[in-house]
């Protein structure tokens, strides 16, 4: 992202909610970004991943630049290079496990094999869950699913936003293990936005919005010193 803008609304009522904001997202690692309510960490998520369009400004995705994208364009980088997983999950509840994990393949129009869907759930530990829906699982294997979906297109990136906000602590603890094991055994790149400390802590660096800019940037706090590094912002 270089000097990226996004405002909303017009005139008076004009809110910048992401002021000049310049920062990397290094290939193969895991970012956090934090900071107090209203900073802008949700629009900077949606900026970086392209669901929203920003006001002036550049962000790219390896060699592209979104921001000069067509909406087809658009829509088909969010197909094949982009994954997103919600606090929600935004499982559809008419399909079964394996049927949401092969949804991204099929609105691409890219045949899927069962044996390919089944590994994506064997990742997340879940193989043999790929026949239940939704409703028959917990609210942590629900979320995993939500990954394996993000994740069966093999994204450049793994957009996450709260991916542990709806979850018990064990549950959360099994979810960041799996994003902590697809850094390091896979190469995957995520940015993650979070307001738990803790959660933050499990990535390799954190970003911490105020205002909508960028006031800070660590690596190798622990939970602790996150919290710390926070609650200064927030004072």
């Amino acid at each position: 992202m270089r000097g990226v803008v996004k405002e909303y609304g017009t005139r008076q009522a004009r809110v910048r909610a992401l002021d000049g904001v310049s920062t990397d997202f290094p290939a193969g690692s895991w970012t956090a970004v934090m900071g107090p309510s209203g900073s802008g960490k949700s629009t900077l998520l949606h900026c970086a991943a392209g669901l929203e369009v920003v006001t002036s400004g550049q962000v790219r995705i390896g060699e592209l630049d979104i921001t000069t994208s067509s909406d087809a364009e658009l829509t088909a980088l969010r197909r094949r290079q982009i994954g997103f997983v919600f606090q929600s999950f935004n499982l559809l509840g008419s399909l079964t496990a394996g049927q949401n994990v092969a949804l991204p393949l099929k609105l691409a129009g890219v045949r899927v094999s069962a044996r390919e869907v089944r590994d994506v759930l064997a990742g997340v530990g879940l193989a043999d869950r790929i026949r239940h829906r939704p409703r028959e699982l917990s609210g942590g294997q629900q979320q995993r699913v939500a990954i394996a979906r993000a994740m069966v297109t093999r994204p450049a990136v793994l957009f996450a936003d709260e991916p542990t906000g709806a979850l018990d602590s064990k549950s959360a603890r099994v979810v960041l293990d799996l994003l902590r094991d697809m850094v390091d055994s896979d190469g995957q790149t995520i940015v993650m936005v979070t307001h738990d400390p803790a959660v933050a802590a499990s990535a390799d660096q954190v970003v911490f919005l105020s205002d909508g800019r960028i006031v800070d940037r660590t690596a190798g706090l622990n939970a602790h010193g996150v919290a710390e590094r926070l609650a200064a912002l927030e004072d």
